[in-house]
């Protein structure tokens, strides 16, 4: 085989072996961990921010909504920096409680 042949195999060899692998299931990782009856409202990061913000909190990062529609962030209050979360009703409190 000549390196022009060699040169035009080496990427439908590559396909070819790449085809073959069985999957690993890193796509499904991707999938929403949401059970099918789960209701996300319409809130967003920005009104959780808000909600942080007249609670007190500064340096406001929200990190992720969870299925059951509560913010999860990071802020400082009263010196401290902490985990906190925002109920759909709006309240604030540190994450845990």
């Amino acid at each position: 085989m000549n390196w022009k042949m060699t040169f035009l195999a080496a990427p439908a060899l590559a396909i070819a072996t790449f085809a073959a692998l069985p999957a690993t299931g890193v796509t499904g990782a991707a999938q929403a961990a949401c059970d099918p009856g789960d209701r996300i409202d319409g809130s967003t990061a920005g009104w959780a921010a808000g909600k942080a913000k007249e609670a007190g909190y500064t340096n406001v990062r929200m990190e992720r909504k969870g299925c059951d529609n509560y913010w999860h962030g990071v802020g400082s209050k009263d010196g401290q920096t902490g985990r906190f979360v925002v109920s759909p009703e709006g309240d604030v409190m540190p994450e845990g409680d």
